[in-house]
């Protein structure tokens, strides 16, 4: 049977969207195929060993979950197929492929222009807190660069302060928040990073103590009780995940699957959240909105 390797930055029960896209396409753990899951939980320092354990196996195909799981799967096999998910890297920018039509080597996927979403959030916010001149951001410093750039220009367009918070781990939530409140922030971005992608409902709740209005890239930040969430629909990552894993074990080669980006995009309010801070949505938002949590 073929065997699929898997290194997933989060929990398992966040993976069960990919298993299920595997599903669909017909793999059935144990039976037509073996699935070989490692779920990191946001520990970076295993990530060498566990790339170099499933390449030992070896497994047929490897999906790497995050920027630094594509880092360290691109630097730890030339030879296995990697299929990447990962939100907030250029992979050309980054020399992880050669060109997004014709990656060239042995890693394909699914990357998103986060720079651009990042704008778009800062534009969000500031169309929902209009009297927000001082916005705070918080930024993984292990990511790429590309967002924070995109998130200072949006703002410098708009007149907006941004205050860029570093925070490389979960403890550091805390005093990141009570900086932005000393600096007097009125609202926050949260940029992408598997590192708060982790800790969404601490996150919003920070934020809603602090009252400030937020937004970031995943819909479960709203579910979560935070103010607004626009970015792709993973559940449809997934589904493309799984597509380039089964074009790969159908032998395909990763280097000619050109690069996709996630094209079905939300933008998730919580209107609960929304009357607690005070914030009215203008219909410039509420035409854009397609999902609302009350």
């Amino acid at each position: 049977m073929p065997r699929i390797g898997v290194i997933w930055p989060a929990a398992p029960a966040t993976a069960e969207p990919l298993r299920q896209a595997l599903r669909d396409l017909g793999y059935a753990e144990g039976q037509n195929v073996v699935t070989e899951w490692r779920f990191t939980e946001g520990r970076r320092d295993v990530l060498p060993d566990e790339v170099a354990r499933l390449v030992a196996l070896p497994v047929d195909v490897l999906v790497a979950g995050g920027p630094p799981v594509v880092r360290a799967a691109s630097q730890g096999t030339s030879s296995v197929p990697i299929v990447a998910h990962d939100l907030e890297t250029d992979p050309v920018a980054a020399g992880l492929v050669a060109s997004i039509a014709r990656p060239g080597g042995n890693l394909t996927g699914l990357f998103l222009n986060v720079a651009e979403m990042a704008g778009k959030q800062v534009e969000l916010l500031r169309e929902a807190v209009p009297g927000a001149t001082r916005i705070a951001a918080l930024w993984d410093p292990d990511t790429a660069p590309y967002p924070r750039r995109a998130a200072e220009e949006a703002a410098k367009l708009l007149g907006v302060e941004l205050a860029i918070l570093e925070v490389t781990a979960a403890e550091a939530l805390d005093a990141a928040f009570l900086t932005a409140d000393q600096q007097g922030a009125t609202a926050l971005i949260v940029l992408s990073s598997p590192l708060f992608y982790l800790h969404l409902a601490r996150i919003a709740e920070l934020a809603n103590r602090y009252r400030l209005p937020s937004i970031t890239l995943f819909r479960e930040y709203a579910d979560s009780g935070g103010l607004m969430a626009y970015g792709p629909s993973l559940p449809d990552s997934f589904r493309r995940l799984a597509y380039y894993v089964d074009r790969i074990l159908k032998g395909a080669q990763p280097g000619a699957l050109p690069i996709e980006r996630p094209s079905r995009f939300e933008l998730v309010v919580n209107m609960k959240t929304a009357r607690a801070l005070g914030v009215a949505f203008p219909q410039s938002i509420l035409l854009q909105v397609t999902d609302a949590i009350y």
